[in-house]
């Protein structure tokens, strides 16, 4: 009897379930952006059911009880995505950030940054590097959906060198901090510290192949691990199977990378003609955060940053841009990073003109934000495009961003992610 029972209540339950009402939504979009293609598609619908697209096309017959949306004076582009990312914190006062603030405190506002990420229409989202897995913290809650934000792609700590752009440098050697730390020297140690981060969360390992701006160390971009060093680090975390972002602003650590077999550079701001043919050969993605240069510049002394770290800054961000104009040029893959956390979150879209202004096509600097960014992370059968079976990822523009492009940032006036909405500045 108890038997009979049970099965009754089982098939009544899978009755229900499969007579549960899928919740489908239809986007009549005036045009669209063919990520794979680089081209625009006019007077497009879409429909999308529960968190998929399913169908994309003209004439598509809009089924019963679905939720119609109609964007046809817009530009649908598919969600965007931010490589380069640091969203669990932004500077506020350089002295402050580093003495007073725990990780506690950036843990507590992460999530504003998260939201306002997303709202600024970025969908998903590679953090590459956070005290104490924060990130990893904050991905975890998002994906649970405890939190808005972005679908996040996190490092956890930056791996780098005793003294190096990860450490904490310029300052008494009697100050120490109680944190987790990702400083690791020489082969096993280093090949230790990624089996750590992949341990507590990592989706990618983030290391420092050179020195950096934004610390105080003298150099600011000399190589900070040996050839060995980071032959080690990729190894072991291409065993874990996870690829590796290397930070890396100097050339001879660019070219150290890049045969390393790091899956994207990121800055690039010296790179030279064997860095471009190295890129070339192995298919190496060049991050290059090329807006904040302007806010660094007009912003940090502000702040109260040193005036050696400004002056790096100087140095490095009129490069950076010419020779990112070189590499595409060359026709190095390009996807999108634009570091913010240096710059406030939600302003990632700001970078798109300068992309531009730099040598992409609109178009280009699109796909570096979508297609070409869901490839580096892992991720293309997943995202970066408006196709069928991919999430129902998008954001839509009032206007034309093929004629200009900064409207991405100005004009971004719908998001969706995972097929639900999150902005819509037309209701």
């Amino acid at each position: 009897m108890k038997k009979l029972l049970f099965l009754s209540f089982l098939l009544l339950s899978i009755r229900i379930i499969s007579q549960t009402p899928e919740n489908i939504t239809v986007i009549k979009a005036g045009r669209i952006f063919d990520a794979e293609k680089g081209i625009f598609l006019d007077n497009q619908t879409i429909i999308v059911k529960n968190n998929l697209i399913a169908e994309v096309g003209t004439n598509l017959k809009t089924p019963a009880n679905a939720t119609l949306i109609d964007l046809s004076k817009q530009t649908l582009l598919p969600g965007l995505i931010d490589c380069h990312t640091h969203i669990t914190s932004q500077p506020e006062n350089y002295m402050e950030d580093l003495f007073r603030k725990s990780p506690i405190d950036y843990a507590v506002d992460a999530h504003i940054y998260a939201k306002r990420t997303l709202e600024g229409g970025f969908t998903a989202c590679r953090d590459v590097g956070a005290l104490e897995y924060i990130d990893v913290a904050l991905r975890n809650s998002i994906n649970a959906g405890r939190v808005i934000g972005p679908r996040l792609f996190v490092s956890g700590p930056f791996i780098g060198a005793t003294g190096s752009h990860g450490d904490l440098t310029g300052f008494s050697p009697y100050i120490q901090f109680k944190t987790i730390s990702a400083i690791a020297d020489g082969v096993d140690a280093i090949r230790k510290q990624v089996r750590t981060n992949i341990k507590y969360g990592a989706d990618l390992i983030k290391f420092g192949a050179t020195a950096g701006v934004l610390t105080e160390e003298e150099s600011v971009g000399a190589p900070q691990y040996s050839q060995e060093e980071m032959n080690a680090l990729v190894a072991e975390a291409n065993l874990w199977g996870k690829k590796v972002a290397a930070h890396a602003h100097g050339t001879e650590g660019i070219n150290m990378a890049i045969k390393a077999g790091v899956s994207s550079i990121e800055h690039g701001s010296f790179l030279n003609d064997e860095s471009i043919k190295l890129m070339k050969e192995k298919g190496t993605y060049l991050v290059a955060d090329i807006y904040n240069d302007d806010f660094i510049l007009a912003e940090y002394a502000k702040l109260g940053f040193p005036e050696k770290i400004i002056n790096k800054e100087r140095l490095v961000g009129r490069l950076q841009r010419e020779n990112f104009q070189k590499a595409v040029k060359a026709g190095v893959k390009i996807a999108y990073g634009t570091d913010a956390g240096v710059y406030p979150h939600g302003d990632n879209a700001k970078q798109f003109f300068y992309m531009v202004k730099y040598g992409l096509t609109p178009a280009q600097a699109i796909q570096s934000a979508t297609i070409n960014a869901a490839e580096l992370i892992g991720v293309k059968d997943k995202m970066g495009s408006i196709s069928v079976g991919k999430y129902a990822d998008m954001v839509a523009i009032d206007g034309n961003p093929e004629q200009d492009i900064s409207l991405i940032a100005s004009k971004m006036v719908f998001v969706m992610k995972d097929g639900k909405v999150y902005v819509n500045k037309l209701k």
